[in-house]
């Protein structure tokens, strides 16, 4: 199966998580819980730049409900996760699973114009925030603004992502990239769990597509976990059931060949942007495989157990 890859220009600034982490200055003093940072010696140190193009390169839930918009596929409630309950959530590394999963629920209520059901979510994700020291980067009262009124879409994506990519820059620059670890985490199976459900119903290539280079992404992913594995009976399951959708994905072909290179202006100078084509190969099974385990991976998530 092939399909360009292309991206959603304004979708993917929104919702990239890309953020630059050349500053290595520690910001408050504040002293967190022990829990939040693994000893140097027990990690793999992965470089900043590293770890910037893994978090660059996790699936956007943006552009998947973009996606989807685009087939024409109804919004479905069915699909988020559920709100109720959020209160029982204790430990930071539940916390900060459900921070990103709900965030992906967001960019999906966002992009369909369903801002008037985002209040709930909005709320849930404020109190999570608080929870993990890090609500100070999430504007509550304009984003709830924004929803209400339904104003002006745009401006309330890129509030909803930049407080993302506040609050992860501000846990790796706080030596907490464990729970930014656990929040990238959470965005990516939820933008999972939405596009293989959908994807065993509508039959769309570029959907398709999308899934078939999880296994890449999923590499990465795991890459970024890697180091956090061992530090406690959460990270090591959360860890093992992240390389067992991998393993369902060890059949799925997936290989690039270069397009026709495309220039165009930027900021007044000539820029040549080399584009890429993937060829993913990927059958019926394999992906009803993928899509079980990932919704099954997803709502153990959820329930916390």
């Amino acid at each position: 199966m092939t399909g360009t890859i292309t991206k959603i220009a304004a979708v993917i600034l929104l919702m990239s998580f890309c953020s630059c982490r050349n500053s290595n200055v520690r910001q408050g003093g504040l002293t967190f819980p022990v829990a939040d940072s693994v000893p140097a010696g027990e990690a793999e140190k992965l470089s900043e730049e590293a770890v910037a193009d893994i978090v660059q390169n996790i699936a956007s839930p943006v552009e998947i409900a973009s996606i989807l918009q685009s087939m024409q596929v109804p919004f479905s409630a069915g699909y988020l996760a559920p709100t109720q309950g959020a209160d029982r959530l204790t430990t930071n590394f539940q916390k900060a699973v459900m921070l990103g999963i709900y965030g992906a629920d967001l960019g999906y209520l966002n992009i369909y114009g369903k801002t008037g059901n985002s209040v709930d979510v909005l709320s849930v994700i404020k109190r999570l925030a608080d929870g993990l020291r890090v609500g100070q980067y999430f504007d509550f009262e304009t984003l709830k603004r924004l929803s209400v009124s339904k104003s002006d879409l745009d401006s309330l994506l890129f509030l909803s992502v930049n407080s993302y990519n506040q609050i992860d820059r501000y846990l790796r620059d706080n030596d907490r990239g464990s729970i930014s670890a656990l929040m990238i985490t959470g965005v990516w199976i939820e933008g999972q769990y939405l596009a293989t459900q959908v994807a065993l119903s509508h039959n769309d290539e570029i959907l398709r597509d999308r899934i078939g280079e999880q296994k890449i992404i999923l590499g990465d992913l795991l890459m970024l976990l890697r180091p956090y594995r061992g530090s406690s009976e959460d990270y090591g399951s959360l860890y093992g059931m992240m390389e067992q959708i991998s393993t369902k994905y060890f059949d799925v072909k997936v290989s690039y060949r270069l397009g026709e290179p495309e220039t165009r202006e930027e900021a007044g100078r000539l820029v040549v942007v080399q584009h890429e084509e993937s060829i993913v190969e990927m059958t019926d099974a394999q992906l009803a495989e993928i899509a079980t385990l990932s919704k099954e991976v997803r709502n153990k998530l959820i329930s916390g157990n």
